[in-house]
């Protein structure tokens, strides 16, 4: 959403004309103290979040009780608490640090200035360790009001992000200017209506967007996330655009190139895996199985990892998105959130995750399988090409795989070959079959004379417990099967 001036006074009319303060709306006349304007964006966050708004509001320049314009001298870009800018003590007050923005209107009435403050969402907003909450138009300590505590709990176990409301109260044209409807028709297979009311009529049935008694409209989370055409227009998740950054050598020293991609996840998708695809190396042969000039990666593997980072980020996650880095020896994809399963188990595990809706839609337009992560897929290309296996990762809160080029098995470490032994089996296991020496030499690219390289292979990784014998009590070791530690 652009804060045009013409936006800004449009949203200072609207909420004058409300008949009085509500609990995410507050008028002052004049400045107040620092440490209060930090317990008000607790309170009005925590109350957005509890009426269901997408933001709410502490306006300065305001007669707080018929609203009219008094002008104000608050100059919130120049003030400062010591030597510290006013919105950076704010932000790290707060906690979880949530979006608020400081606007300065001049009106023929004298200068406004408007705070907008982000709704809460996983937990209560905290500012300096205390939690506030407004009750009418009274700021007071969310402890002091259980009930309200507990109201608020379950609004943040019940509602997923998809249905939350990027913007709120625009019209038709600000819909169509603001989604990509094209892309939407095309993806979905669907005729484009020739007329508006068509084309919104689709959107709503997707919970693309929400129609309100006033005819107005709100786009959802999923909508924007989806289709925006720049996610930038969208306050709240701009940072979630996808980021690709390319290094010039194996350390994050040098940046040679980064792309932020702006559009939305499904109308962006396909173009997003064409400029990977398009910039990662290519290796002339990396192995007999292989063709001369062949990418590094097997396009496969990036198509459902990168897909995986977009599905299953945590959203509430504030200020990170999907990244996709691209060394020469590595490339890692990762995205904002923990898994809801252990990495260890990503090949076999059903499928989990965090954002429903989007992962219903992108299966639908044929982004990612009804029936699972596409992990399997991911491990399966990587032995097609004989790359080292990949990497899974949770580093803080963050989960990061990484996809690495070419080594031949000479420079392959210990822990390389153990972790390409059992999502080996983890493979053969997810097939119905079993990792013998056999299967291993096949995916290692090694002749049958060299067997005894991969029973030596194998018992590194029985001696970590990653895999573990069919038929522990078989004396046969000629024809011994292997599979995960957890079968």
């Amino acid at each position: 959403m652009t804060y045009t001036p013409e936006y800004l006074l449009k949203l200072l009319n609207e909420l004058r004309a409300l008949p009085k303060e509500t609990e995410w709306l507050e008028f002052k006349h004049n400045h107040i103290d620092h440490q209060e304007i930090g317990e008000y964006i607790s309170a009005i966050s925590n109350s957005a979040a509890l009426f269901g708004k997408v933001a709410g509001y502490l306006i300065w320049g305001i007669e707080d009780t018929k609203h009219g314009i008094v002008g104000t001298d608050f100059q919130p870009k120049s003030y400062k608490v010591g030597n510290e800018e006013l919105e950076n003590w704010l932000l790290r007050l707060l906690s979880p640090r949530i979006n608020f923005t400081f606007f300065e209107l001049e009106t023929e009435q004298g200068r406004v200035v408007i705070l907008e403050i982000e709704r809460a969402f996983k937990n209560p907003v905290q500012f300096q360790g205390k939690e506030f909450i407004r009750i009418g138009s009274y700021k007071k300590r969310l402890k002091e009001f259980p009930e309200k505590e507990r109201e608020l709990w379950r609004i943040f176990d019940k509602i997923p992000f998809e249905e939350l409301c990027a913007v709120e109260k625009i019209n038709t044209d600000d819909v169509l200017r603001l989604l990509d409807y094209p892309a939407y028709f095309e993806l979905t297979s669907q005729p484009l209506p020739d007329n508006k009311t068509g084309i919104l009529n689709r959107f709503v049935e997707d919970c693309l967007i929400i129609q309100d008694a006033a005819g107005t409209y709100s786009i959802t989370n999923l909508g924007a996330i989806l289709f925006a055409r720049k996610l930038s227009d969208f306050k709240n998740l701009k940072r979630k655009a996808v980021r690709v950054i390319i290094y010039k050598n194996e350390t994050r020293m040098e940046t040679e190139k980064e792309l932020p991609v702006n559009k939305g996840y499904a109308s962006g998708f396909i173009g997003l895996i064409g400029y990977i695809n398009g910039i990662i190396p290519r290796n002339e042969i990396i192995g007999k199985a292989l063709r001369k000039d062949v990418p590094m990666y097997p396009p496969i593997a990036i198509r459902e990892l990168v897909a995986n980072a977009i599905i299953h980020q945590d959203f509430f996650i504030r200020g990170a998105g999907p990244m996709i880095e691209i060394f020469p020896d590595r490339m890692e994809i990762t995205n904002p959130g923990k898994p809801l399963v252990k990495t260890e188990r990503f090949l076999d595990s059903p499928p989990k995750s965090k954002n429903e809706a989007l992962a219903s839609f992108m299966r639908r337009i044929g982004v990612c399988e009804e029936r699972g992560s596409g992990v399997d897929k991911a491990v399966f290309q990587t032995e097609i090409f004989q790359l080292p296996a990949p990497l899974f990762e949770v580093i803080d809160s963050n989960t990061k795989v990484t996809l690495f080029a070419h080594r031949s098995l000479s420079k392959m470490d210990k822990e390389d070959r153990i972790r390409a032994t059992y999502l080996h089996s983890c493979l053969k296991y997810v097939q119905k079959q079993h990792m013998t020496n056999s299967t291993l030499r096949e995916r290692f690219g090694i002749e049958k004379e060299n067997s005894a390289m991969i029973s030596r292979f194998i018992k590194e990784a029985l001696d970590k417990k990653v895999i573990k014998l069919v038929d522990p009590d078989s004396e046969s070791r000629k024809h011994t099967k292997y599979v995960p530690f957890w079968a």
